[in-house]
């Protein structure tokens, strides 16, 4: 597993793949939240704390995350190469692990500069330093918990099809449908329950920084789901 996780790592900055995707989610962010007028805009917002960079971010996750795992087994299909790769020394669980974990490490990292959005805050605060960590600290874990789930179901969708496009298309629905989808049908049919399933609910729970083990386990079960998902669809395949 180790090894696939490295190759797809490596792979990802072997090509401008990772290098486009981390550029894009950090001068997207950067735009709204510092360049455009808009509600995002940190001068316009009034407040010394981050709540439009994690209003903005899970959004532009749902485009960004599932262009870094349409390929994961979609280039596979396509290539005729997953046959090869499933007769390797390894399970089929530990190779979907692998590619699922790769393409995590690469989102992780893309997080990682906009620790510099905390500083600036920290220099606009009045007094400096006016702002709640604990508020930070969860919204981080959220942001965190949220791309682990968006990339499991776009390792999944990339399953569903040869075609990286269609699997792309396949995957914003998804994570679309799992973010707000479930929540805004809760608001047309009237189903509470529904809401529960709001990967947006959750998200903003921990958000608050208060760390709920039912947010927790419901981030966790959606991305071993979809892994599991994802290695029995690939079973079906062989």
């Amino acid at each position: 597993m180790l090894a696939i996780l490295k190759k797809e790592f490596h792979s990802f900055f072997a090509s401008p793949v990772g290098y486009l995707v981390i550029a894009l989610f950090l001068i997207l962010n950067w735009l709204f939240l510092w360049v455009f007028d808009n509600d995002f805009n940190q001068f316009n917002y009034g407040f010394a704390d981050l709540t439009p960079f994690f209003q903005l971010a899970p959004w532009i996750m749902i485009f960004l995350i599932p262009a870094v795992t349409m390929r994961s087994f979609s280039d596979e299909l396509r290539l005729g190469t997953l046959e090869l790769l499933i007769t390797q020394p390894i399970t089929t669980f530990q190779l979907v692990l692998g590619k699922f974990l790769g393409a995590f490490l690469l989102l992780v990292i893309a997080l990682i500069p906009t620790l510099i959005y905390v500083y600036a805050i920290d220099q606009l605060g009045n007094p400096q330093g006016n702002f709640d960590s604990g508020i930070l600290i969860g919204s981080y874990l959220g942001l965190l918990f949220l791309a682990l789930a968006y990339t499991a179901i776009g390792v999944f969708a990339s399953t569903l099809a040869e075609n990286q496009i269609v699997a792309f298309i396949i995957a914003v629905f998804l994570c679309f449908l799992f973010y707000y989808g479930f929540d805004g049908l809760a608001d047309v049919v009237s189903i509470d329950f529904l809401r529960k399933l709001s990967l947006q609910r959750h998200f903003e729970s921990i958000s608050r920084g208060v760390l709920d083990s039912r947010d927790l386990i419901y981030f966790i079960s959606i991305a071993v789901v979809f892994v599991f998902a994802t290695k029995f669809k690939l079973d079906y395949k062989r």
